[in-house]
């Protein structure tokens, strides 16, 4: 499904600040160094975590809150720089906005999801991005039902990710059903990620996924019930 980039005064601004920005601190040798570290998924400025997130500050400064319309804009023409931290800053936005964004900016997230992906932009996506969205609106409990079914491994992995920070409030009959669901994926992201969420949720109710990997052992995969109990 295609999405459309909507017209934004506030990303023409946003943008034209970030590029100067952040292509003024750029630094060539790091980012050789974090390009390889992440199997050349794209290229890099080289800016660490803390000099970004400093920078995005400056960014913003004074910028009015944004609305749905903004926020897709900020982030898909993000998304469409070479640059990873362009990538980076624009999930940051949307982490801290996605309460402005409807369930009608789920299409926009399943784009950035399947666009050059990779761990670092959709682990940061599926937990706080899409699961703001669910949270919000139980209603796209469905499309996430359609997302674990998905031959995008990705968007499987995103799925599986989106109730990571629910805690109480994780429906944990449908992360064990889309743990099971999974359990014989080929990938290790998703064998990973299945490990990943039922640790997590092991945090709030050890119990339910000691019993869990107990049930399903003979399914799960070696990774996944060893990442599952590791605090356990």
């Amino acid at each position: 499904m295609s999405v459309t980039v909507p017209r934004s005064d506030l990303a023409d601004t946003v943008l034209g600040r970030l590029v100067t920005t952040f292509s003024a601190a750029a630094d060539p040798p790091r980012a050789a160094h974090m390009r390889a570290y992440m199997k050349d998924v794209a290229p890099f400025l080289g800016l660490t975590s803390p000099i970004r997130r400093e920078l995005a500050k400056t960014v913003l400064a004074g910028t009015p809150r944004p609305d749905e319309d903004d926020c897709a804009a900020i982030a898909l023409r993000c998304w469409a720089l070479p640059e990873r931290e362009y990538a980076y800053f624009a999930a940051d936005y949307l982490r801290r906005h996605i309460r402005r964004c409807s369930s009608g900016f789920l299409p926009v997230v399943r784009h950035l999801v399947t666009t050059n992906p990779w761990w670092d932009t959709v682990d940061a996506l599926a937990a706080h991005v899409v699961g703001g969205l669910v949270a919000a609106d139980p209603r796209l409990r469905t499309a996430m039902d359609a997302w674990i079914e998905d031959d995008d491994l990705w968007v499987v992995r995103t799925a599986l990710l989106h109730q990571l920070r629910r805690k109480e409030s994780t429906d944990a009959e449908r992360l064990f059903a889309y743990c099971l669901r999974q359990s014989g994926h080929p990938d290790f992201f998703i064998r990973k990620a299945v490990g990943w969420c039922l640790r997590e949720y092991a945090k709030t109710d050890p119990d339910a996924v000691r019993a869990f990997v107990a049930r399903e052992r003979g399914r799960l995969a070696p990774l996944s019930a060893r990442e599952a109990t590791k605090n356990l």
